[in-house]
This record gives C-alpha cells, sequence and structure tokens, in this order.
C-alpha cells in the first residue's frame, strides 16, 4: 500500500502508478488526479442523482401532519441544510482528491473507518434494492399495459443486471448517464407536478391547503426527513467531490449542492404529497399512474421511473459500498460494484414498497440519520477545527503510521451521539451533531488514548 502512495505523491510516471495501483487493487481510492466533472457536469450529476423514491415516500408520509405551505418550506430548508453539509463535508475531498474511506481514517482510524463505512453502506444498499424493485415495476407495469405481460421477478432481475452492468463503468459512466438523463428528468416532473394540480385541485385544497398544520416539532421533523433522505450522501460526499474540477469556492459548492437538489426534490416530494393527500395511495407506482390520464403518457411516465432509479442508483447506492468493500477487503472496483449489485438481492425490496410501508420508511430514515449524523460531526469537527483544514496524505495511507487502529475518542462520541439522537428520533441528525462535536473534541484535547492521532 505504501508504495503505492508514495508513487503518486512523489510524481511517478503514469505507467508506474497504474502498475502500482492495479497491483495494490485500490486505484480508485488513490488522491484523485485526474478529474472530469466541470460545474455544469457537477450539478447535472447531482440531480440526475437525486431522482429518488424515497423522496416521494416521504411527501406521502407526512400527509394529515403538514399543509402544502408548510410542506413546501420544510423540504426548502431541509434541501439548504443538505447543501451547507455537503459543502462541509467534501471540502477535504475536493482539496486532497480523497474518498470518504481515506478522509474518515484522520478520525476514526485504519480499523475504525470499518465503522462509519458499515453505517453507510447498510442504507444505500436498501435503498438500492427498493429503488430497483420501483423500477423493475414500472417497467413490468408497461409490459403489462401495452402486451399483457406481467412478470415483476423477471424485470427486477432483468433490471439489477443492467445496473450492475452500468456500475462497472464507474465516474466515467455516471457522468454520461446524468448528464443525458437529468433533461428527461427535469421534463417528466414539470408535467407531472402540474398534471397533479389540475387532475387534483379540489382535493389538494380541501386536504392539503385548507388545514392548519403545524410549525412545531413535526415541522422540523419533516425537514429531516427530507435531509435524510440524503444524509447518506452527505457523509461519502468526498467520493464525488473529488471527481470535480478545481476553481469552485466554498460559497459555489453550496449553491451547486442547493441548486441542484433543491427543484428535483421538491417537485418529487409534493407529488408525493398531494396525490397521496387526494387519494390516499402511497405506492409509488399507483402514485405515478395516477398523476397522469392516458395510456401514451402513463407509459412514458413509467419509462421515467425506471430510467430515474437507474441515475439515482449508480451515483449514490452503488459506489458507497463499492469503496467500503474496497477498503476491507482489498478487492478491486469492478469486483465490488458487482458483489454490490448482488447484495440488493437480500434485502426483500417488494416488502418496503407495500402501501403500508410509507410509515415504516419514515422511521427507517430517522433511524440512520441517528447514526449518520453523529458520524458527519465527528469529520467536521476533525478536519475543521482540530486540523484546520489540513491533512498529511502520507499518513492517510500509512497503516503503521499515527492513524493505526481504532481511534477510541470517535468510537465513544459516536455512541454518545447515537443515544442522544434517538432519544430525540424525530429529529435525530439534527440533534446528535452538538453533543457529538463536543465529546469527540474534549476527548481528542485531553484523552491520552488519543494522542497519537493528533501528531
Amino acid at each position: 500500500m505504501q508504495t503505492t502512495v508514495d508513487n503518486v505523491l512523489n510524481n511517478d510516471p503514469p505507467e508506474t502508478q497504474d502498475r502500482s495501483a492495479r497491483a495494490a487493487g485500490d486505484e480508485n481510492l488513490l488522491p484523485q488526479k485526474t478529474r472530469i466533472m466541470g460545474r455544469v457536469s457537477y450539478l447535472f450529476a447531482w440531480m440526475g442523482g437525486c431522482v429518488s423514491i424515497g423522496t416521494f415516500t416521504m411527501g406521502s408520509s407526512i400527509v394529515g401532519t403538514l399543509n402544502l405551505l408548510q410542506a413546501v418550506l420544510a423540504i426548502a430548508i431541509g434541501c439548504l441544510f443538505i447543501g451547507i453539509a455537503l459543502a462541509i463535508n467534501g471540502a477535504a475531498g475536493y482539496k486532497y482528491g480523497i474518498p470518504f474511506m481515506v478522509q474518515a481514517r484522520s478520525c476514526f482510524g485504519f480499523g475504525g473507518t470499518r465503522i462509519p463505512g458499515l453505517v453507510r453502506a447498510v442504507p444505500a444498499l436498501v435503498w438500492y434494492g427498493f429503488q430497483s424493485w420501483i423500477g423493475a415495476g414500472a417497467l413490468n407495469a408497461v409490459a403489462a399495459t401495452l402486451f399483457g405481460y406481467d412478470n415483476p421477478v423477471l424485470f427486477f432481475i432483468v433490471f439489477q443486471l443492467l445496473q450492475i452492468a452500468l456500475s462497472v463503468l464507474g465516474f466515467k459512466g455516471i457522468k454520461w448517464l446524468e448528464n443525458v438523463g437529468v433533461v428527461f428528468i427535469i421534463c417528466a416532473l414539470l408535467y407531472m407536478f402540474f398534471s397533479v394540480i389540475d387532475r387534483y385541485g379540489d382535493e389538494i385544497t380541501a386536504n392539503l391547503v385548507n388545514v392548519e398544520g403545524t410549525w412545531g416539532l413535526p415541522f422540523w421533523g419533516a425537514t429531516m426527513l427530507f435531509l435524510g433522505i440524503y444524509s447518506t450522501m452527505i457523509l461519502n460526499v468526498s467520493d464525488y467531490s473529488r471527481e470535480h474540477t478545481e476553481g469552485s469556492s466554498p460559497g459555489l459548492m453550496v449553491t451547486i449542492y442547493s441548486m441542484s437538489i433543491l427543484p428535483v426534490t421538491l417537485f418529487m416530494g409534493l407529488i408525493g404529497l398531494m396525490v397521496s393527500g387526494a387519494t390516499g395511495v402511497t405506492d409509488p407506482i399507483k402514485v405515478f399512474a395516477s398523476a397522469v390520464d392516458n395510456t401514451p403518457l402513463m407509459v412514458i411516465t413509467l419509462v421515467f421511473i425506471a430510467f430515474a432509479q437507474v441515475t439515482t442508483n449508480v451515483l449514490n447506492n452503488v459506489i458507497p459500498p463499492t469503496y467500503v468493500l474496497m477498503d476491507v477487503f482489498k478487492i478491486p472496483f469492478k469486483l465490488a460494484a458487482i458483489v454490490v449489485g448482488l447484495a440488493a438481492f437480500l434485502t426483500f425490496p417488494w416488502l418496503l414498497a407495500r402501501d403500508e410501508s410509507a410509515h415504516g420508511l419514515q422511521l427507517f430514515v430517522q433511524v440512520y440519520s441517528a447514526f449518520l449524523g453523529p458520524i458527519f460531526a465527528i469529520m467536521a469537527v476533525d478536519y475543521y477545527i482540530l486540523r484546520n483544514r489540513r491533512l498529511t496524505l502520507s499518513q492517510l495511507y500509512d497503516e503503521q503510521g499515527p492513524y493505526r487502529g481504532i481511534n477510541p475518542a470517535a468510537v465513544a462520541a459516536l455512541t454518545g451521539g447515537v443515544i442522544v439522537a434517538l432519544i430525540f428520533s424525530a429529529v435525530s441528525w439534527y440533534a446528535s451533531l452538538v453533543p457529538t462535536g463536543l465529546i469527540y473534541y474534549f476527548l481528542m484535547r485531553h484523552w491520552p488514548a488519543c494522542a497519537r492521532f493528533m501528531q
């Protein structure tokens, strides 16, 4: 491992670096030297990657809690927090070209990075399976409508194999997929949004506009639900920011993140909210089918669902667990991507797609956010306060250096943060930040067992 990193840091010829990287089996974990996403491509990648069926489900889950205005503000506030958090945690990856699993070594240690890695990988796999099932269901509905052929299991298998093939292409394939797909996605969302208003205007007015709602804890809980959909991406944003070309200021990065996430999340969350509020339907396929009123447009809409799942899964739910497998088991990128794709079959996504599952998914987001929030706080305090935004790359790749083993301060702070977050589960991500950050800072400054991590 150290030989590979020394080649990169000492500016050895590219062919020497490539040979050493292949020998180590971890070239995708090395500092990024060639960046392929400009500002427009990066914005499009995030915009396409945010088309999550989970956003529809979260919209459906707040029916009866917020009115339409409160829902709009909750989504907007959640997206602003997301943009700020992405810029904060992605700064190290953007500056040094390192992925999340390498960035986390400075605060968790080489052995300890398995903790945030696995915490990040579990929800990614669940969302991967869930969204693949929804995408396959959309294609199955198209086949049933046009040809009378109904076989959801077969479509799920074929759809998942297609995504695995696209995942193997890595970020070059992702860039092409997102840049081409985002225009189609935005047009489809606009059409569905106005179609829902036209079709269910009276019901929306009665059930979502002319109701009191609340500005209390449930409102802030709703902001966290929409933030929680992306709290997984907040954690490993360095996996993406390292691909963005240099020259963007922190303020510009916040703008890129917020402006890419807000329109997609707003349209999708409101479509789920309005259709469920008007009809009581929460199944994503039925929600989409209810948004259009003729067969050709319904077919186009269902194809959009399937395509949107591919763009989101390949960017958000494949890369993170793939890098975890590479770091833990030292296997190459393509093999890791294939293993992740096959593991998604084992998440039983058909159980999550039932009508009664909307509130279950809401609870799922609250629980995993209780773990992701503390990890974000630890990484932010470590990089900005303790290290003043300075990292030593050679130490991050030296398994026998100061970051060897597990950092007990990070484990203790994570444990304390999770306990607080679970107590305030409705706003778990928010509630965890300050306690976790304070515990981690105090232990790193005063616990002798953590002294070597501060070298």
